[in-house]
């Protein structure tokens, strides 16, 4: 038996005419900011990707019904909704089978996207290998899912509060190509610039959405990461974000705080250490991976 998805009107068009569709996350709207804020920045990005081609297709589980694609009225529910899950691959079908509200991060947007054939993805920054992982052995599915699920994922790199050496090795074992779009190093989140280098760079939409008609020949491929640096005018330097996340880090630390638990307490530790420049900067990125992430949906339609 197939799941059933529910879709918005648009977007139940454009997969019927093949129209380019771009997914979004739907965490951000429910644990990044609050009302009326998330569901203000909602729309700017569902606008973005619309101004550039494409349709936009946010992702969420509302009373246990999985939907790709929101109308504004359950954008507006869901902005607004109290305790709701934040889902992953593992919380996805509890969502669903206990009726709840259910908000999706990278890993199980990518899921319900490939579900609904939905092949590119806006994030902001994907999970990695959290510091320390060697002992700790935290390590986000976001990798699992990218080494599984063919979606292309467009962000601006992992979280920088994370490892990123390890997040681009577990990457490459698991032969998830790792492409920076018009950098020759892999940006770090806030900052445009992590000093490492990027394994691809690529300078048009138009060569990345052949990449992505290349992998898709094979069966068995898994997604693909397009890593977009902020805009310069946006972005917090790596050499003064790197002071605030150690901060963060050792506070999260102090107050034994572990697992799932350490990105969010981090992010809002951020923004109070910050003065919000780093929840400013993450509306920056989000609105600029949603416009590369539309002009690929629109090329890679062409190509097919």
């Amino acid at each position: 038996m197939t799941m059933k998805i529910y879709h918005s009107k648009e977007v139940e068009e454009a997969l019927k005419t093949g129209a380019p569709v771009v997914a979004l996350e739907s965490t951000i709207i429910t644990h990044g900011m609050p009302y009326p804020q998330n569901v203000e920045t909602a729309r700017e990005v569902e606008a973005i990707i619309r101004e550039n081609g494409a349709i936009p297709a946010t992702i969420a589980v509302l009373e246990g019904k999985l939907h790709v694609g929101l109308e504004d009225a359950e954008l507006v529910e869901l902005a607004q909704a109290k305790d709701v899950m934040k889902c992953s691959r593992a919380d996805l079908s509890i969502a669903i089978a206990m009726g709840r509200n259910g908000s999706t991060t990278v890993a199980a947007t990518m899921m319900a996207a490939y579900a609904a054939g939905v092949k590119i993805f806006a994030t902001g920054g994907i999970g990695g290998v959290h510091r320390g992982a060697e002992t700790t052995f935290d390590i986000s599915a976001d990798l699992e899912e990218l080494a599984r699920t063919p979606v292309c994922v467009v962000s601006a790199g992992a979280k920088a509060l994370l490892d990123i050496p390890k997040t681009l090795e577990v990457l490459e074992t698991r032969g998830v190509p790792v492409i920076t779009y018009q950098a020759d190093t892999v940006p770090a989140f806030w900052s445009r610039d992590s000093g490492l280098k990027a394994p691809y760079r690529l300078d048009s939409p138009e060569d990345i959405a052949k990449v992505l008609k290349a992998r898709e020949e094979f069966s068995s491929q898994g997604g693909s990461l397009i890593t977009n640096p902020v805009p310069a005018g946006d972005e917090i330097p790596v050499s003064e974000m790197s002071e605030f996340i150690t901060a963060s880090i050792e506070e999260a630390n102090k107050q034994g705080i572990t697992a799932k638990d350490v990105t969010p307490f981090v992010l809002g530790h951020l923004f109070e250490i910050t003065k919000g420049r780093s929840l400013k900067t993450n509306i920056a990125l989000v609105k600029n991976n949603a416009k590369l992430a539309a002009q690929l949906a629109v090329q890679l339609a062409k190509q097919n």
